[in-house]
């Protein structure tokens, strides 16, 4: 089999459908009713348990307890100013793919305003008979900041099973038609969770030239040109901008195109410069703004930690997994003829050539070139079940534990692949500076095997100028959830 042509962004799309059925509209005010019904359990929660503890519990030490009754009255007060302090602090605007760790910050600031604002309430509503723990106070504030926390999450799960089942979704128009507006697409489509209803995509081509009718089966439903008429007649709720190389110029003015229609608007960055380019961050020497361009994660110490952590890690996996990887390899050679294990060169780190181990899940007499597809002949029954769940690739955690390759970082590719992805794709060999990784950003996020180089190569490139060891863990988790849907796996 040869080697397959790099991949075009059309090629790399799945068949897309917009959803058949109108969404089932759900009043917002109800939404947010129920957020703030879990965060006041919550809250009440919290300020019950720290009050159990200070109070109630074998712990406690010797302290005169107040009333009762005061201490009623002083939830209650403090349980509406936590709710206003929220209110105001927009953490119950209705949110579609919300970072966790920005709302988990948002909730601590927003509680430690609330905190003092209703300390202030209590002492002016109940005066003299205002008496508080100091304990009671600082538990309380950190159970709040947990609950709630927890709160959010519920909801934030309640909510996308509901967007799954097709209520309060939104109508949402994707403008462009190059591999940005297609990862958009993908994403909206695959995260049903996020509750929109994809109508189609406009055309960022010159006026006078024909659109294509559609992507896939994803309609393209005009040009810019007819952007006001399109939004209009197609009832569009929020339109999401994903042009690549547009100026601020091209922004505006495709906004003006809109200014009338009661829409939302939201621009998506241009993903593949960002990600090569490490995105923009803005610093400062000596009172100047520096614009940051390129910033390298992992060097210095950074890599010492990361080298420490694959050790302990893939050491933990290996252990673990023995008893499974014994009953693999007895059915990968009770299943066919052959070894137990499938041993092919990789390019790793700095272009050096290493053996990567694999257990052994096609045929023997099958061409290892080119990239497994579903139904593909050349695997074996076991072949096929350990593939889609991704345990043929275990042993590589001895590659892990000998520095050939590291648990996280970009995959590794066959030489013959490598020489022809350099020549055609820009900064391609920039992911060869790193350690090539068992998982990656860019398998998380769907692209593996026969998927589009480009974008596998941007978030590659992303990951090596980004890495922390919460976005490893992060990456670490995503796989394992992966591996049990046995999700884009053959």
């Amino acid at each position: 089999m040869s080697a397959p042509a790099v991949r075009t962004p059309h090629a790399a799309l799945p068949e897309l459908t917009p959803t058949p059925h109108a969404p089932i509209k759900f009043a917002p005010i109800v939404l947010v009713l129920v957020e703030m019904l879990l965060d006041a359990v919550a809250i009440g929660g919290a300020f019950g348990l720290a009050y159990w503890l200070r109070f109630e519990s074998d712990i406690r030490t010797k302290f005169t307890e107040p009333d009762r009754d005061t201490y009623t009255t002083m939830l209650v007060l403090t349980l509406v100013t936590m709710l206003v302090t929220y209110y105001f602090s927009k953490l119950y605007r209705l949110k579609r793919g919300a970072s966790r760790v920005d709302e988990f910050y948002k909730i601590a600031a927003a509680t430690s305003m609330g905190t003092v604002l209703s300390l202030a309430t209590n002492s002016l509503i109940l005066g003299d008979k205002f008496v508080y723990s100091r304990q009671i106070l600082l538990m309380g504030w950190f159970l709040v900041i947990i609950f709630v926390a927890v709160s959010h999450v519920l909801y934030s799960v309640i909510v996308g099973e509901l967007r799954k089942r097709g209520i309060d979704r939104a109508r949402v128009l994707v403008i462009g038609t190059g591999p940005t507006a297609y990862t958009v697409a993908i994403r909206l489509e695959r995260h049903r969770t996020l509750g929109y209803q994809v109508l189609g995509m406009v055309d960022e081509a010159a006026p006078g030239k024909k659109a294509p009718t559609s992507i896939g089966k994803m309609p393209v439903l005009g040009n810019l040109t007819d952007l006001a008429d399109i939004v209009h007649r197609e009832n569009v709720e929020e339109v999401i901008v994903a042009l690549q190389g547009a100026s601020d110029t091209d922004f505006r003015r495709l906004m003006s195109m809109i200014k009338d229609e009661s829409v939302s608007i939201k621009i998506y960055p241009d993903a593949f410069q960002l990600m090569t380019q490490n995105g923009v961050s803005v610093g400062e020497l000596s009172g100047l703004p520096l614009l940051s361009v390129k910033d390298v994660a992992l060097r210095g110490w950074n890599r010492r930690v990361k080298r420490l952590f694959d050790i302990l890690f893939s050491a933990i996996v290996l252990i673990v997994t023995s008893p499974i990887m014994l009953v693999v390899a007895i059915a990968v050679k009770l299943d066919s003829p052959g070894p137990v294990f499938f041993i092919q060169e990789r390019v790793g780190l700095d272009n050096r050539p290493f053996r990567l181990v694999k257990f052994r899940s096609m045929h023997i007499d099958a061409d290892p070139m080119g990239w497994t597809t579903a139904n593909d002949p050349r695997r074996t029954k076991v072949g096929s079940f350990i593939r889609r769940f991704s345990l043929d690739e275990l042993p590589q955690f001895f590659n892990v534990l000998i520095g050939e390759m590291s648990v996280v970082g970009p995959r590794p590719e066959q030489p013959e692949y490598v020489r022809e992805f350099a020549g055609k794709i820009k900064d391609y060999i920039e992911r060869h500076r790193e350690k090539a990784g068992i998982t990656g950003w860019a398998q998380v996020n769907g692209f593996r095997g026969d998927s589009s180089i480009e974008v596998r190569t941007a978030l590659d490139l992303y990951y090596v100028e980004h890495w922390s060891v919460l976005f490893d863990l992060t990456i670490i988790v995503r796989t394992i959830v992966a591996m049990f849907r046995g999700k884009n796996a053959y």
